[in-house]
């Protein structure tokens, strides 16, 4: 386990008790997670500063009003926001208190452990998360091009903020960074469950109305990395063969999506289905050869 998410796993059940309504001391943190005094100390007085904490004969507990307010999930995404606040783009004591709301963590994905700075990017924040929570159309620019889009989710992928959402009937996303001319409207909309579904569950960030299934197989030498873990978007393992390697299915929304990933593992990776996929990756490859 690495320092983050030793970090976010010791904030998360320290806001567990907090939640139950336990009280403890410094000492009593120290003892438990098996770090330093100055290290629960900064827990409690700068990454959990934002929660109405109070503190009586050395003993730390949550304000009576917000005990039981937290759910599992709720404290997940307090711990990842505490621990590593660059992640988010607001500092403010509102906003943080905010991810703690349910109707309000709504409005967010997270996915990953990096972070790009979007510090200047307060504002458009503000205006989607309320867009997004009311059901209010926005309007932007993106890539000089006027747009209207109904607004579903802010997800942050491996650091990298997007916005997804229905821009003509088609479900879209956009770098929340290259976004500018902002603005909500009065024009409400119907969130769609199934859309909300298809962004929840797909591992990637980009979207089509058809996705390509893709099948590859994965030598041997590196099928172990592929079997204990997804390394591809929405990976399946279809079969493990005599030789030890794997067919492996995946889902992705274009042609340049896979072939990077392929590219990546090449010469332990092959393209069986569909079959102009390969034949594009060695076109391409040669290209490249014969420069």
């Amino acid at each position: 386990m690495n320092d983050y998410d030793k970090l976010a796993t010791r904030l998360a059940l320290i806001l567990k008790k907090f939640n139950a309504g336990e009280r403890f001391s410094v000492d009593d943190l120290v003892e438990e997670f098996g770090v330093q005094k100055r290290t629960i100390q900064r827990d409690l007085n700068e990454r959990l500063s934002y929660l109405p904490l109070k503190k009586e004969k050395g003993l730390y507990f949550l304000e009576e009003y917000y005990l039981g307010k937290l759910n599992f999930k709720d404290m997940q995404n307090f711990a990842i926001l505490s621990g590593i606040r660059e992640l988010y783009p607001s500092l403010q004591e509102d906003f943080l208190k905010n991810i703690l709301d349910d109707t309000i963590s709504n409005a967010y994905l997270i996915k990953g452990h990096n972070y790009e700075d979007l510090s200047d990017k307060t504002k458009e924040f503000k205006i989607v998360e309320n867009a997004i929570l009311n059901s209010n159309q926005i309007e932007f620019i993106y890539s000089d091009k006027q747009r209207v889009m109904q607004p579903y989710k802010l997800i942050n992928s491996k650091g990298i903020w997007y916005l997804a959402g229905i821009d003509k009937d088609i479900l879209k996303t956009f770098s929340l960074k290259k976004i500018t001319n902002l603005k909500s409207t009065n024009i409400i909309f119907k969130q769609e469950k199934e859309v909300l579904e298809i962004i929840q569950n797909n591992d990637n960030n980009w979207f089509s109305s058809k996705q390509i299934e893709v099948v590859l197989k994965v030598e041997a030498k590196v099928a172990d990395y592929f079997t204990r873990r997804d390394i591809l978007p929405n990976q399946t393992i279809l079969k493990i063969l005599a030789d030890e390697s794997v067919l492996v299915l995946t889902k992705v929304a274009f042609d340049e999506e896979i072939l990077k990933l392929v590219r990546y593992w090449i010469p332990n990776i092959s393209i069986i289905s569909p079959s102009y996929l390969q034949v594009k990756l060695e076109s391409e490859l040669r290209v490249y050869l014969n420069r």
